[in-house]
């Protein structure tokens, strides 16, 4: 279905009919994508004395219990309150669904032992000034990012300069294919997370940071409009869907 959106008075079209999922699906295995030292995700039926909560076992219907952490089990979207003592929750900071994005690809630069997204990196690759959603596609671009287990592999990272500089360009949402905008280990400083945010100085409650994302290959990097949508948790984060559509 062609629709033509009105976006920062200029007109987009769009073919709804054609969808470009980047998130990644969550499954009760082993191969599910997993950081940050726990254990696989969980989807099982309710059990009641005999009862068994799935057709096969005799239930009219199939009953899941579903247990899985957003923040190391796929792709989610968090707010501040991930890294704040006061609540604050995703549902009421992610109120608006659809934005102008661009899609930028980068190899993050060895430094020491670290690979590190730069300043300069996202400032080169970065086209659009009316964008307010930015998605980092990394490199190399396996298709095996769906199931890394990430834990102890120090993956790459966002300086905190650069993640300084797109929160200058107005940037509001950032999308990344990795389990972290910042360094896996860094003693909780979160300099990326606090720098996009601007906690504590002036923090911006309406920003928001969706990790564990895939951009396919044939995806090329350029403007697309992103579908932002999550769970309706009251939490810090949620499971999520960002969806792109190609500007025709």
């Amino acid at each position: 279905m062609i629709t033509t959106l009105q976006y920062n008075h200029q007109s987009y079209t769009i073919d709804l009919s054609k969808p470009l999922d980047i998130s990644i699906p969550l499954r009760a295995s082993k191969d599910n994508v997993n950081a940050w030292y726990i254990d696989q995700p969980r989807i099982e039926p309710v059990a009641d004395g005999k009862w068994i909560g799935k057709v096969s076992e005799g239930a009219s219907t199939n009953f899941n219990n579903i247990t899985f952490n957003p923040h190391g089990h796929g792709t989610h979207t968090e707010c501040v309150g991930h890294i704040t003592a006061d609540f604050y929750s995703i549902n009421n900071a992610l109120t608006q669904f659809f934005f102008l994005g661009q899609v930028i690809t980068v190899a993050p630069e060895k430094q020491g032992n670290d690979h590190v997204i730069n300043h300069h990196q996202i400032k080169e690759a970065i086209t659009s000034k009316d964008c307010k959603a930015l998605i980092i596609r990394t490199l190399p671009n396996a298709k095996n990012k769906i199931n890394t287990q990430y834990s102890n592999t120090n993956w790459p990272y966002l300086s905190e300069e650069a993640a300084v500089y797109i929160r200058e360009l107005g940037i509001e949402h950032i999308l990344i294919d990795l389990p972290s905008v910042d360094k896996e280990k860094d003693d909780g400083k979160l300099l990326a997370h606090k720098a996009f945010w601007n906690y504590p100085e002036a923090t911006r409650y309406q920003a928001t940071i969706t990790e564990m994302i895939y951009v396919a290959p044939e995806i090329k990097d350029g403007l697309y409009f992103l579908n932002l949508q999550i769970a309706a948790f009251e939490n810090d984060a949620s499971p999520s869907k960002p969806v792109l559509y190609k500007i025709l």
